[in-house]
């Protein structure tokens, strides 16, 4: 599969994911935020927490189920694209955040709240 394919599965299943935060009562602040250490799938806001989002899709769990897919390596990319967010928009205290994955395996989503800690 090309990287176009791949980029638009992707975009596919963010879109999936950001209508089941919504019916979930998120927010979407923020969809594929860019920084220099890499990206953020979704930021949100749900109820008082600021929650930085990792969408991860599997067509079945032959080969693991998608939230393995999210190493630590890719936790510390998403905790420090986090504090550059929060610095950029000025946000230096006062806010709890959070790092969830919705996971996708096939027609399932599955959400998992406070999925990490912050790894600096």
């Amino acid at each position: 599969m090309g990287k176009e394919q791949n980029r638009a599965k992707g975009r596919y299943y963010e879109a999936q994911a950001e209508a089941f935060l919504k019916s979930q009562g998120y927010q979407i602040l923020e969809k594929n935020y860019w920084t220099r250490f890499g990206e953020i799938d979704l930021i949100a806001q749900d109820g008082e927490y600021l929650v930085f989002v990792e969408v991860k899709y599997r067509s079945n769990s032959q080969m693991g189920f998608p939230e393995e897919a999210v190493t630590k390596k890719k936790q510390k990319t998403i905790f420090r694209c986090a504090q550059v967010y929060l610095m950029k928009k000025n946000i230096l205290s006062g806010i709890s955040c959070r790092f969830d994955i919705v996971a996708i395996c096939g027609s399932q989503v599955t959400l998992l709240k406070n999925a990490f800690e912050g790894v600096g």
